[in-house]
C-alpha cells in the first residue's frame, strides 16, 4: 500500500474557472485512496472524494416566440462526500479498472440557482432570480478505462512511459431543491419564500473517451526513488439526459431535455510512495 499526494497544475484549474461555459460540468476532487493488493496482478482500492468547487447546469429555451435563449437556467452545486472502490487489473503490458462511487453527503455545500428570462418584451432581461439549499438523492459516479503500453515498441526510454487510454464515464446526479426565496429583479413584487421541497432534477451522462496516459520516472533525472509524474488527457463524445419536475408548479410540470457534444479532460499527478494512504488532488 502506499501514499501519494497529487497537485494539479494551476493553469489547468485556472482554465476550467475561467473558460469553460456555464453549461459544461467542472469537477474538482480532493481524493483518499487505500490500495490493497489482492493477487500479484489485482488490486482493490477503497476510495473516498470530496468534490469542491463543483457544480452541474441546465438551461434551456423559449420553443415559442420571441425565442430568447436561454428562458430559464438552472445551476446546482455539486460540493460534497462520496465513497467507493476501485478494482484493477495490471501487467506490464496492459492494465484494465472500474471505478464506482456513490454520494455520502445528504446536502451539497452552496445554494442552488434559479435564473429566468421571461419578458416577452425584453428577452435579454433577467427578471427573476431564486437560491435554494439543495439535498442530495442517492447518486452515483462510475469509471471504467483501460490502455496499453507502447513506449518500447516506439523505442522510448525505459523511464517514460506512454499508453493509449479508452473507457467511459458515467454520472447520474439526483438533487431537490429546498426552503429557498424567489426575488422579482424588475420591483414589482416583494420576495417570496420558497418553503419545503422545490425542484427534483436528475441528470445522467455517458463520457465515452480516448486518450494518451503516461509515466514519467521523475528518479530518473534528480536523486529521488519513487517518484512519478503522470499525465493523462482524452477526449470524449457526451451524451445526456435531463429531468425536471417542478414541484410547487400546479399540475406534475416536468421538462425533459436530452444533450451530445463533447468533452476535454485533463490531469497531472506527482506520485510519491510513502506509507499506506494515498491523496490526490484531481480536475477534470
Amino acid at each position: 500500500m502506499r501514499r501519494r499526494t497529487t497537485f494539479s497544475v494551476l493553469f489547468f484549474l485556472v482554465y476550467q474557472l475561467l473558460f469553460l461555459p456555464a453549461t459544461n460540468l467542472p469537477l474538482f476532487a480532493a481524493e483518499t485512496e487505500t490500495t490493497t493488493p489482492l493477487t500479484e496482478h489485482l488490486s482493490l482500492a477503497l476510495k473516498t472524494k470530496r468534490l469542491f468547487n463543483s457544480h452541474t447546469s441546465y438551461e434551456f429555451g423559449n420553443p415559442f416566440p420571441p425565442y430568447q435563449a436561454p428562458l430559464s437556467r438552472l445551476e446546482f452545486p455539486l460540493d460534497s462526500w462520496w465513497g467507493g472502490a476501485e478494482i484493477r487489473v495490471s501487467f506490464p503490458r496492459f492494465s484494465l479498472g472500474v471505478e464506482a462511487l456513490r454520494n455520502i453527503s445528504k446536502e451539497a455545500v452552496g445554494n442552488m440557482r434559479d435564473s429566468d428570462w421571461d419578458d416577452e418584451n425584453n428577452p435579454g432581461l433577467l427578471t427573476i432570480y431564486s437560491e435554494s439549499k439543495c439535498r442530495m438523492d442517492p447518486s452515483y459516479m462510475v469509471r471504467a478505462d483501460m490502455d496499453l503500453e507502447v513506449a518500447d515498441f516506439l523505442g522510448l526510454p525505459r523511464w517514460f512511459s506512454l499508453r493509449p487510454v479508452t473507457g467511459f464515464r458515467w454520472h447520474d446526479f439526483n438533487l431537490v431543491t429546498h426552503d429557498g426565496v424567489q426575488t422579482d429583479l424588475t420591483g414589482l413584487t416583494a420576495p417570496i419564500p420558497l418553503p419545503g421541497d422545490g425542484i427534483r432534477f436528475s441528470q445522467t451522462y455517458w463520457q465515452y473517451f480516448f486518450g494518451l496516459r503516461s509515466n514519467i520516472d521523475v528518479g530518473h533525472f534528480i536523486d529521488v526513488s519513487g517518484l512519478n509524474l503522470m499525465l493523462q488527457a482524452d477526449w470524449a463524445y457526451v451524451e445526456g439526459h435531463n429531468k425536471d419536475h417542478h414541484l410547487l408548479r400546479d399540475g406534475n410540470r416536468f421538462t425533459y431535455e436530452d444533450t451530445d457534444g463533447q468533452a476535454w479532460h485533463a490531469s497531472v499527478e506527482l506520485k510519491k510512495s510513502l506509507y499506506k494512504t494515498l491523496f490526490r488532488i484531481t480536475s477534470g
